[in-house]
């Protein structure tokens, strides 16, 4: 049985997820990328999609992932980015959704493609804009861990949300809530501090579950494989 192949960078690098599971890893999916899977006569029958192409190229249309989907013995598992947006919309057609932002889209508690888009370097390694519910969710952090209150964390994802996704930086997002926004300077300036040290990722985070997820289903299928053969 052949590796799964999983099209992802940059919510998780390709080395991170080597270290929970050796598969097929490919750069974030464009259009066609998955339609030509769907026309092979492979063994390959487990497919991960976290990234695909925003700017840079058309991403995989949810017909074309469709057409993966509905291919006989074929596991499709999305989470974290675009993955996770293909996954609610196809979920009825046997596409698997693993993540908080797949279920953050399910229950209609984001809406929008530019909550996970972003812009990176060729190589898929460097982020060159932050996405959007990453955002939320360290504002979420800051305001738990009490450097922000409720007002600037609204603030800032006002400010950032306004912002077209490829410009979304921690740096200028600050920069313009001060401007906007002065009396909130020294809760803004506690963030900034706060962010450059304590940055996380929840894109990263359900990246990894999607990754944990098909490492136990292929290990189940490869146990069952074994226990034919006997």
């Amino acid at each position: 049985m052949s590796k799964p192949i999983i099209f992802i960078g940059p919510s998780l690098s390709p080395e991170k997820a080597r270290r929970i599971l050796e598969a097929d890893y490919r750069p974030p999916a464009k259009k066609g990328d998955l339609l030509r899977l769907a026309g092979l006569e492979t063994v390959v029958n487990i497919v991960g999609l976290v990234d695909g192409l925003f700017l840079q190229d058309y991403p995989p249309t949810p017909i074309e992932v469709y057409q993966l989907a509905i291919k006989k013995n074929m596991v499709l598992v999305g989470g974290a980015s675009l993955g996770a947006l293909r996954a609610v919309e196809l979920e009825k057609f046997g596409m698997v959704g693993i993540g908080k932002i797949f279920e953050l889209y399910k229950k209609g508690k984001i809406h929008a493609d530019d909550e996970v888009a972003v812009t990176f370097s060729e190589d898929r390694q460097v982020l060159q804009s932050e996405a959007m519910i990453d955002i939320r969710f360290n504002l979420f952090l800051a305001q738990r861990k009490k450097i922000i209150d409720e007002v600037t964390k609204r603030t800032i994802a006002k400010v950032a949300k306004s912002t077209y996704f490829p410009y979304r930086n921690y740096g200028d997002i600050i920069d313009q809530s001060k401007k906007l926004y002065p009396e909130l300077t020294s809760q803004l300036e506690a963030f900034r501090s706060y962010i450059y040290v304590y940055r996380q990722s929840l894109k990263e985070r359900d990246a990894i579950r999607l990754i944990r997820y098909i490492k136990e289903l292929s290990s189940n299928q490869q146990h069952n494989n074994d226990n034919s053969i006997l």
